[in-house]
This record gives C-alpha cells, structure tokens and sequence, in this order.
C-alpha cells in the first residue's frame, strides 16, 4: 500500500461540544484499498470523528483532505456534492428508505447523481448480484431479515463509486451468521474496488478484516495495532 497516495488525510482535527473537547488533535492517513477499524469505549468520540469526516459535522480546527481537498474551506453545498460524489455510508440500522423496494433504494445515489436510466439500471442489478439479493430486487426493507437490509445498504453505499466507504457499527444489530456474512462481503467489495473503508466498531471480528486498528480514547488516539 505505500505506493498509493492519501485517499484521506487528518491533520491534528480538533471538535469541541461547547466547552467538551471530543476531539483532541488527530492525525492519521488512509490510502485507496485500505481498510482502518476506529475502535474504543463508548463516548470516546468515534461517531464524531465519522461524522466530521463524512461532512456530515464540522472540524472546530485542524485538517481533513478528502484527495487533497479540505473540507473545511468548502461551502454546505460542496460539501454535500463531495459527500454524494466520492463517499459511501454504511449505518448499524440500514437507514433505508422504507417506502422504496431494495433496488430502488440501491439506484437512489445514481440518480441524485443524474446518472442515465441505462446505466443506473445496469449498476444497480451488478450490486444486488453482487450481494446476492437478485431475487429481492423488489422487495421493501420491510420484507428483509437484517442481513438482508445490510446488504442492501452496502450495496446502496458502493452504487456510486465511491473513494471512501464509512462505516459506523455495520454488524452491531445483526447476528453473529448476518455479521461475518456482512464483514465477509465489506472486505471484498472494498478490495476488488480498491476502496477505502473507515470502520467504527466495538466487535474485534469486524476489527479482524481491517488492516490496522486505531484505538481512542478520551477523544484522542492513543494506539495503532494490527488487527486482533
């Protein structure tokens, strides 16, 4: 991996909640194709840190580059062009829409991206081949097991291609048979693709398929470990 450049860079990112630090200047790089697990006790500020990298919140200081562009100088809008463009999101309760079968939830970032029927129909039946849910096409969450709906939500988060796949707790309202399911299709999915995938997460099987594990605490990583 040392031969590819940044896919994102965190420069000394600092996040307060009033007079709360969250975050307390971190720093670290991810390349195209690798994958990095956040892990650490709850309220060490691991779903703020996600939430400032995919744009959803905002860094009170220091620096994210998204492929060298950094995301504080940009403006609401850009920001959520960038997020729709080169990011993918994977939630722990799907967040899919209910009212859409499970192939219309997976075109849904193909035609906020104004992608031509064609080519969003055609992607769309890739994926859910590739998550093996072609029989489901239309079928509402509803109608899903977890699993199920998780897989529908990867493949909703790689619709677009993105550069960087977030990923907050993929496996933590699935079985333990729906998780190495789940963590099992992240690890190839990203690596056929060569995408990058930042992963928070309490289990130390989905820490397994990352390649390095960064542990926080009280808002600051404290340690880099090969995964467990």
């Amino acid at each position: 991996m040392s031969g590819r450049p940044p896919i994102l860079s965190l420069e000394r990112v600092v996040k307060n909640y009033g007079s709360q630090p969250v975050l307390r200047g971190i720093s670290f790089t991810i390349k195209a194709g690798e994958r990095v697990a956040l892990v650490g006790p709850s309220g060490c500020g691991k779903t703020t840190l996600l939430n400032c990298v995919g744009g959803v919140d905002r860094a009170d200081g220091g620096s994210i580059l998204l492929f060298d562009t950094p995301l504080e100088k940009l403006s609401s809008d850009a920001l959520a062009a960038l997020r729709r463009e080169r990011i993918g999101t994977v939630f722990q309760f799907f967040h899919l829409l209910p009212t859409l079968t499970a192939f219309e939830n997976v075109e849904l970032p193909l035609q906020l991206l104004g992608a031509p029927p064609r080519e969003r129909r055609a992607r769309t039946l890739e994926l859910l081949e590739h998550v093996q849910l072609s029989h489901r096409a239309l079928a509402f969450p509803g109608q899903l097991s977890g699993g199920e709906m998780q897989r529908v939500a990867i493949a909703r988060a790689l619709a677009h291609r993105p550069s960087l796949v977030l990923a907050d707790e993929p496996t933590g309202n699935l079985d333990s048979a729906s998780s190495a399911n789940i963590l099992e299709l992240l690890a190839t999915l990203t690596g056929e693709s060569k995408i990058a995938l930042l992963m928070v997460t309490h289990s130390a099987e989905a820490a397994s398929i990352c390649h390095r594990c960064l542990h926080m605490r009280d808002g600051a990583i404290v340690q880099e470990t090969a995964p467990p």
